[in-house]
């Protein structure tokens, strides 16, 4: 198997999902400092590989694939860890797996029983996953480095869970009226 310039985004991708390991074990060792460290260097990759796929061309389908895979591991590892350390409630890590588990699901159904899924977020749920990666990061950064005020984290936790349901409600009904419509007209 050769690999060209053109596969350089999956490859950071590649390498984003497996930063999600030393992300996990840092946190689980309350280690925030340097948890941070990661995820600044997981941001910049992901800007990265945007910007070469965008700047060149190089979009393929495993990117398609890839890329929110490398972002929702990192948060999804995040959300476990901090739960597990008791800094984030679980209410809150199972509202959001929990959403997440309905959307797999949802897409899965939808693909086997209409035809093909296109995974194409919605605003609320671009807000949902920015409010999560803001929580992730200031409940790092205010556990590590410079601790924030109380009301920041309280805000960003009800945010989430509020972007959380709406968003997951959202999926549900975007993609049962699709499947709705596409099966009212093949009858």
């Amino acid at each position: 198997m050769s690999f060209g310039l053109k596969d350089i985004p999956n490859l950071i991708s590649i390498a984003r999902i497996l930063l999600s390991l030393p992300v996990a074990y840092l946190l689980l060792e309350e280690r925030f400092s340097e948890a941070l460290l990661l995820f600044f260097i997981a941001g910049v990759s992901d800007a990265l590989d945007g910007f070469l796929a965008k700047r060149f061309g190089w979009h393929s389908r495993l990117g398609s694939i890839l890329d929110p895979l490398a972002d929702k591991m990192l948060l999804v590892t995040s959300y476990l860890c901090l739960a597990w350390v008791e800094v984030i409630p679980l209410w809150l890590l199972l509202m959001v797996f929990g959403r997440d588990l309905i959307i797999i699901i949802g897409g899965l159904a939808f693909h086997w029983l209409i035809g093909r899924f296109e995974m194409a977020p919605t605003w609320i749920s671009k807000i949902n996953t920015a409010l999560q990666i803001a929580l992730v990061l200031a409940l790092v950064l205010s556990n590590g480095l410079y601790p924030l005020p109380g009301g920041l984290l309280t805000w960003l936790v009800y945010g989430v869970s509020v972007t959380t349901v709406l968003s997951g409600l959202d999926y549900i009904w975007t993609w049962g009226r699709k499947a709705y419509l596409i099966r009212k007209k093949n009858r």
